[in-house]
């Protein structure tokens, strides 16, 4: 399983939300560049990038910030945040970046989804965000009544190849993984799930690894990384079962 980490960018900083508040903000770095040079150097294989300013905007704020990280470092980079338009996705995808996120258009203009899907194939991933199971849209703000299992299948159908499912209540609370919503989503589809929310420890790793899903690609983890309570090499380990874990802390 592929461990992620992830760069949520506000104001031009580097931070973590508590169930995507936008009031409820922890700063840890001015410089996401240098910020995104760190998790390389720790041993980063894939990087995910957030423009939480443009997710609560509808229109990407931190392009700037994005290309700096692309032309910096060696590695591939998803974004997300924002991106409502065709042309958002292209000028991402114009960027650098490998992975081009849509969330609220998945559930607004599906047709557009499809189009999207065709064109630019595994450079577009759709990001399916859910509280209590229901999909909440525009920067989490607003809920829906279509639950993640169904907006999962229509986006298969629609051709998109990775799907990015964050448990809303329990992002940025090192509370634990949804690992049972996980595991109906990924019997829910056949392409590659990758999770998020709520990842503390190697032990939640190993959960999901323990699900036994072979499409469950890989795991985005933010706040655990960044408050120390977990290196990112012990949650490699314990994302390869083959691998002895030689403990949770580096």
């Amino acid at each position: 399983m592929l461990i992620i980490p992830a760069i949520d960018l506000k104001d031009g900083r580097c931070v973590r939300l508590r169930q995507g508040r936008a009031e409820d903000a922890t700063v840890y770095g001015d410089d996401p560049v240098a910020m995104a040079r760190h998790w390389v150097a720790e041993g980063a294989e894939y990087l995910h990038v957030v423009d939480l300013d443009g997710a609560f905007y509808g229109r990407p704020m931190h392009a700037e910030a994005v290309a700096a990280i692309t032309g910096t470092v060696n590695v591939p980079i998803e974004v997300g945040g924002g991106l409502r338009t065709d042309d958002d996705v292209r000028r991402m995808l114009d960027a650098g970046v490998s992975r081009a996120i849509v969330g609220t258009r998945a559930l607004t203009d599906p047709d557009a989804v499809r189009r999207l899907a065709a064109v630019f194939g595994p450079k577009l991933a759709v990001g399916i965000d859910a509280r209590d199971g229901r999909v909440a849209v525009k920067g989490w703000v607003e809920s829906t009544e279509v639950d993640a299992e169904t907006l999962a299948r229509d986006m298969q159908a629609e051709g998109v190849t990775t799907l990015i499912c964050t448990d809303i209540s329990s992002d940025g609370m090192l509370s634990g993984p949804n690992v049972a919503g996980l595991g109906r989503i990924c019997e829910a589809v056949s392409c590659d799930v990758i999770a998020s929310g709520g990842i503390r420890s190697a032990g939640d790793i190993r959960a999901l690894a323990e699900l036994g899903k072979a499409n469950l690609a890989g795991a985005i983890v933010g706040k655990a990384l960044y408050e120390g309570d977990v290196g990112l090499k012990a949650l490699q380990r314990a994302g390869a079962p083959d691998v002895a874990d030689g403990g949770d802390r580096v």
